[in-house]
């Protein structure tokens, strides 16, 4: 696979339509509970009230920090470009991490016992399905950090889903992935100085990605580290002692990078 900086020629041909949804987009953001398993999950869910069309919907998998006013954001993000957009819970009960340590605690939890996480996935999955608008057969995720690990180990599941998008996530595999079974389309957005992503583990990730025939392909940005998309990393990196940093032009151009891709995998 190739690997690229940019998609500038591809957004251009996009720009008036993400334009229009922006212009005309009257988001709605609102908390919401489902049921999973006897436990109940508060999510979030973004949409332009305004708009009668059956839309894509896409599943915005949280940071290890849970259900907080960044995720929320993105959600919204969403819905100015047309899309129906749920930031899943993956704790239960809404839960946030106060700290690193609590944080390092919830998400290594998800992902050393991965079986517990498809059951949290697909139940936000089946509620977004089920919302007025959205078109049940045009769905995908999106994850940062510990998100951007999740939405890959459920494409490696084989998840039904239109595609996957990876901002700075881990990409050692919590499941093991069989020839042909992944069948979403996957972009990986990765910071070339990212300590927690060493190039071996990108090496590895396209080694085995290659192996099981996926659809796939990886963006580095050069100078990025760690949460290099979340304006909060430098104050949490300083806060909690950790290997992370805003870049606001990586930011820029990997959600131009996941705009692009989502428009051609809901073609």
């Amino acid at each position: 696979m190739r690997k690229y900086s940019g998609m500038l020629a591809v957004m251009i041909g996009v720009l008036v339509w993400v334009g229009a949804a922006s212009a005309t987009a009257a988001v709605v953001g609102k908390d919401v509970e489902y049921l999973v398993q006897g436990a109940t999950m508060k999510s979030y869910l973004a949409y332009d009230a305004d708009s009668k069309d059956r839309r894509p919907g896409v599943m915005v998998v949280p940071e290890w920090w849970g259900i907080n006013d960044y995720v929320r954001k993105r959600a919204r993000m969403l819905a100015e470009l047309g899309y129906i957009a749920l930031a899943v819970d993956m704790y239960g009960g809404g839960r946030q991490a106060a700290t690193a340590e609590e944080a390092g605690k919830l998400s290594s939890k998800v992902m050393s016992d991965f079986a517990s996480a498809p059951a949290a996935f697909k139940g936000g999955m089946d509620f977004l399905k089920g919302q007025p608008g959205v078109d049940p057969n045009r769905i995908a995720a999106i994850g940062y950090c510990f998100g951007g690990g999740v939405v890959l180990n459920m494409a490696r599941q084989g998840a039904s889903l239109r595609g996957v998008v990876s901002f700075h996530g881990g990409l050692t595999a919590a499941t093991s992935v069989k020839p042909d079974g992944v069948t979403a389309k996957i972009l990986v957005l990765t910071g070339d100085d990212d300590p927690l992503v060493p190039r071996e583990q990108v090496n590895a990730f396209e080694k085995e990605m290659r192996g099981a025939g996926a659809d796939f392909r990886v963006v580095s940005y050069p100078g990025a580290k760690h949460s290099f998309t979340n304006p909060d990393a430098d104050a949490l990196g300083k806060k909690f002692n950790l290997p992370v940093a805003y870049n606001a032009e990586a930011d820029t151009k990997s959600w131009a990078e996941m705009k692009a891709f989502l428009k051609t995998i809901f073609a």
